[in-house]
């Protein structure tokens, strides 16, 4: 009997040899490498690194797809480990760093210590010629030639369009009498703004096509990347082949006809085609540039306006001292006329709501960088490669940086802020191209609303949205207008 057990098991290697051989292997190079990370210097950073390549992800895209939103798989480690903790996601050690100090020792230290560092569905949906994931070397021309759209001028003319856009829009919502979703208005009306003014683009059918396109390549940002018809990954992949295709027969069809000539963004590059190489953009650095133009300008300015709707309806005594400077700069105005850049700058408590409204919704949870070479971060050593992501809803609501944090209080803002302790739209050479943008939409709307209207919210849900790279409610905050006059 032991004979024929002795013949089964050399039956079972002489056949399996290969599937057995690779077991074993993998086995060891798993125990190896477990060994490694132990002795490695992520040990004086509390966290868990979880098994090689995989780590935490699936953890992480659990609290994604969670009511709660992926700040929730941050918060949870924060509870176990402090405010300092490490994690593996996509296969990349993670450092989330707590502090105003760590931001500034990473923010002030791009292009020299740090670069941008996005998890892959991330950066394969920007695409690698976008401003948000180009090496060191090329990120400094692309931001000198994109800023064209977000001079004074350029923005001057965006505004006075939104306004009248907006105007219109809500008139009508008002007349009308019914509910609707700040977000999803404020998605289509920014989005048709920013299409006319980058690419001059109003026909209805074509900006359904692009925004569905950017729809579903945003949804894929924290999706899993596996390339599997059927899932957000994929979807978004995809989208990011329409996008391309769209683009880049709308460039060759500029460039053949002498006639279609258009005062925008996209029009601007193509007339630096004779440019030396370090004066002009590529067609791929200009298609994926739109998207991230697209992106930044359309999904954060929307998303910061429903925060800001739903805040002030919760305090009524800043919607009272809004709305009170809103009305006296309307009453200086001839009746009919648009919001100029002047009017804008009158607007000194309406920007401290803004701010105060970024500050506590936190539109961008953190940003992410990778270390281009070993270093310390408040004696904690960070080796090249790892990835630091600043935390900034942390900072934001640190009690040690702001004096009660949860409470929404504009007037925080009557003094000046500490370097890199309100960071929404990042800090240094990286900070948003968009900055100037973002806080003049949202003052054109809130002027518009406060002047005009009353509302009330219609669903007070604070579900997360489960598909967003950025921090939105999952109702979109539907509202009920009444105009002031029929108060």
């Amino acid at each position: 009997m032991m004979i024929f057990q002795r013949e089964q098991l050399y039956l079972l290697v002489k056949n399996n040899y290969e599937i057995i051989f690779c077991a074993l292997l993998a086995g060891l190079i798993t125990s190896f490498l477990t060994k490694k990370l132990k002795k490695s210097s992520t040990d004086a950073i509390p966290g868990r690194l979880g098994l090689p390549f995989v780590g935490e992800t699936f953890s992480f895209l659990s609290a994604t797809y969670s009511t709660k939103g992926c700040y929730d798989f941050v918060q949870l480690r924060r509870q176990s480990y402090g405010k300092w903790f490490k994690t593996r996601l996509f296969g990349k050690v993670h450092i989330f760093v707590p502090s105003v100090v760590g931001a500034k020792a990473i923010l002030s230290n791009d292009f020299r210590l740090f670069n941008k560092g996005y998890v892959k569905p991330t950066a394969t949906v920007l695409g690698m010629s976008s401003l948000f994931c180009v090496p060191v070397e090329d990120h400094k021309r692309i931001r000198r030639l994109l800023t064209g759209p977000f001079s004074m001028d350029s923005l001057s003319k965006l505004v006075q369009k939104f306004d009248k856009m907006l105007s219109a829009e809500l008139k009508k919502l008002a007349d009308e009498g019914k509910s609707f979703v700040v977000l999803d208005f404020n998605m289509r009306i920014t989005f048709h703004a920013m299409c006319d003014m980058l690419v001059s683009i109003t026909d209805e059918s074509l900006l359904n096509k692009i925004e569905k396109d950017v729809t579903a390549m945003s949804n894929a940002m924290l999706s899993f990347p596996v390339m599997i018809p059927g899932t957000t990954y994929y979807k978004g992949v995809k989208a990011r082949e329409s996008f391309l295709s769209f683009f880049e027969e709308m460039i060759n069809r500029r460039r053949r006809s002498s006639k279609e000539r258009h005062q925008d963004f996209l029009q601007a590059m193509l007339d630096r085609d004779s440019f030396p190489d370090d004066e002009k953009l590529r067609d791929c650095e200009i298609i994926d540039n739109l998207f991230a133009l697209i992106l930044a300008g359309q999904g954060t300015t929307a998303a910061a306006i429903m925060w800001c709707v739903k805040f002030l309806d919760e305090n009524k005594q800043v919607q009272k001292k809004l709305r009170e400077e809103q009305l006296s700069i309307l009453g200086n105005k001839p009746i009919g006329d648009s919001l100029c850049l002047e009017d804008l700058n009158k607007m000194s408590y309406g920007l401290k709501v803004v701010k105060e409204t970024l500050r506590m919704s936190n539109v961008i949870l953190w940003f992410p960088r990778v270390a281009l070479d070993d270093c310390k971060i408040q004696d904690v050593e960070i080796k090249k490669g790892w990835h630091v992501d600043v935390d900034a809803a942390h900072i934001h609501y640190d009690p040690e940086v702001y004096k009660d944090p949860l409470m929404f209080n504009p007037s925080r803002f009557d003094e000046a802020q500490k370097p890199y302790s309100y960071i929404p739209f990042g800090s240094g050479q990286r900070t948003c191209l968009g900055v100037n943008m973002a806080n003049m939409l949202i003052l054109v709307f809130l002027h518009r609303l406060t002047t005009g209207y009353k509302w009330i919210v219609d669903d007070q849900d604070l579900s997360i949205d489960t598909k967003s790279l950025l921090q939105k409610l999952k109702s979109g905050v539907p509202i009920t207008l009444t105009p002031l006059k029929d108060i």
